[in-house]
């Protein structure tokens, strides 16, 4: 079928597609969570060192960022439901290995793999509810239904995985999410329909692959660099990653059938939209990866309850991305993205002035004001990520815009790493016993990197909120 209009084959359809597009995202956003309540389970048992155990949270999302807009064209062009079944399956055979894993490299590879396979999960979903839910009305419920499935999977990796680290081992969790995720593939080549663009553009593979390795580069360069920024290892990743990216955007300049049409920054609803992804990933997502780790190492917080806390956050955000199909009509995409990032900032507010003896009480408000902003911010992301391309695109669009997702999140992670860890600090990577000084210095660490992430989230609502439509 082509993506000139939404499929007429009925309701029916469209719940089953909307269901396996949720779950989809919701599986993805569990694998990429899981490590957070585990890490310190996890390295131990790989013998991981601090650069490893950077690893083996950052990895997952080189794979995603890099494949995400790659993958969204190929779901536009050579089918979505093709490309959703293939993605879950890369994805459960990359849960397989890190199950399996006998050591760091391995387990890093393996969760490369995962994102690479999640990146095609979560682009062509996106395409599969623009194609089988009409724009409008239909459309924002559908979207509210995938930016709670993102909340509900942030929320429950953690906490699968510390409950089975608990009760079994940190590995199961990754069995119980390749068998879940192997069943969602089958699901999906039965129950949804396929569905193409109606004007391909053609995959640029060029293009593709000089984007690809372009984040990649960047993102290890931000990961190998919280190690050291004056080593050499980073300052020639940064340099590689601006010379891709580079080559990259003059090649999709000159292209009749460029992967991604940069001249969409000039039109306002995209720019808004991946600004705003930008800003999520770099302020709320990024204070949040690093929150488990500073709740068990500083505060005496267990895995277990850490997740819980997380939880606290992420599934108020499940309930009103699900609410938010209830705002007025007259509420722009724009205006909806803003007030949520402004949200999100308040939120995170309330989570500075911590003091060395704080307890889970005095976090709690502060993530719950949080979750409701983030609901309200995913379920206008998702929706604007396919209004914001041309007709036909949907995938290019949420490929574009979870990309932006996750490089902020790369870049707010290192950005916390920085500010939030005293330099000289005796905190070992967040996991080893820490001195009363250090207690201190992190606590103040923690306070600093809520700010910024803060600073970073109503940055984000001043670029979007001054980017108007032209008449």
């Amino acid at each position: 079928m082509t993506d000139t209009a939404p499929s007429p084959t009925g309701t029916s359809n469209s719940a089953r597609a909307l269901a396996i597009a949720a779950l989809g995202t919701l599986l993805t956003l569990m694998a990429f969570t899981a490590p957070l309540a585990t890490i310190n389970s996890t390295a131990a048992d790989l013998m991981s060192d601090a650069a490893g155990r950077t690893w083996i949270l950052s990895s997952m999302s080189i794979g995603l960022a890099a494949a995400l807009l790659t993958t969204g064209t190929v779901a536009d062009d050579f089918g979505r439901r093709r490309t959703f079944a293939l993605g879950a399956v890369v994805l459960a055979v990359g849960a397989i290995v890190c199950a399996l894993a006998p050591n760091t490299l391995i387990f890093v590879l393996a969760r490369i793999l995962q994102g690479l396979g999640g990146a095609a999960v979560v682009a062509s979903s996106l395409g599969i509810i623009a194609h089988t839910h009409a724009a409008g009305p239909v459309r924002a419920k559908a979207s509210g239904v995938w930016g709670a499935s993102v909340g509900a999977g942030i929320a429950l990796g953690p906490l699968l995985a510390a409950v089975l680290d608990r009760s079994a081992s940190w590995r199961t969790a990754y069995v119980v999410l390749a068998i879940a995720t192997l069943a969602l593939a089958v699901a999906a080549h039965v129950l949804v329909e396929e569905s193409r663009s109606d004007a391909p553009r053609g995959l640029d593979p060029v293009g593709a692959l000089l984007l690809a390795t372009g984040i990649a580069a960047l993102l290890a360069a931000l990961v190998e660099g919280r190690q050291g920024w004056t080593a050499m290892a980073p300052i020639i990743l940064f340099v590689l990653a601006a010379l891709l990216l580079g080559a990259f955007m003059v090649l999709e300049l000159r292209s009749a059938a460029a992967m991604l049409d940069l001249t969409l920054f000039r039109h306002p609803p995209f720019l808004a939209a991946t600004v705003a992804a930008l800003a999520t990933g770099g302020g709320i997502i990024a204070l949040m990866s690093y929150m488990p780790g500073f709740l068990g190492t500083v505060l005496g917080i267990d895995a277990l309850g850490a997740a819980l806390l997380l939880f606290g956050w992420s599934a108020t955000s499940v309930v009103t991305a699900l609410l938010a199909r209830r705002l007025p009509a007259s509420l722009s995409g724009r205006t909806q993205l803003a007030v949520g990032l402004v949200g999100v900032a308040i939120g995170m507010l309330m989570l500075t002035g911590l003091s060395e003896n704080a307890s889970w009480p005095r976090l709690l408000p502060g993530l719950l004001v949080a979750g409701v902003a983030s609901g309200v911010l995913n379920a206008a992301l998702g929706r604007e990520a396919v209004a914001s391309v041309p007709a036909g695109r949907g995938g290019m669009g949420s490929g574009a815009n979870n990309t932006a997702r996750y490089v902020g999140s790369a870049i707010g992670v290192t950005v916390v790493a920085v500010v939030a860890v005293p330099a000289g600090s005796g905190a070992g990577g967040m996991t080893q016993a820490i001195s009363q000084n250090d207690a201190g210095g992190l606590v103040q660490g923690w306070n600093t990197a809520a700010l910024v992430t803060a600073a970073i989230s109503v940055l984000g609502a001043v670029v979007v909120s001054f980017s108007r439509t032209r008449r």
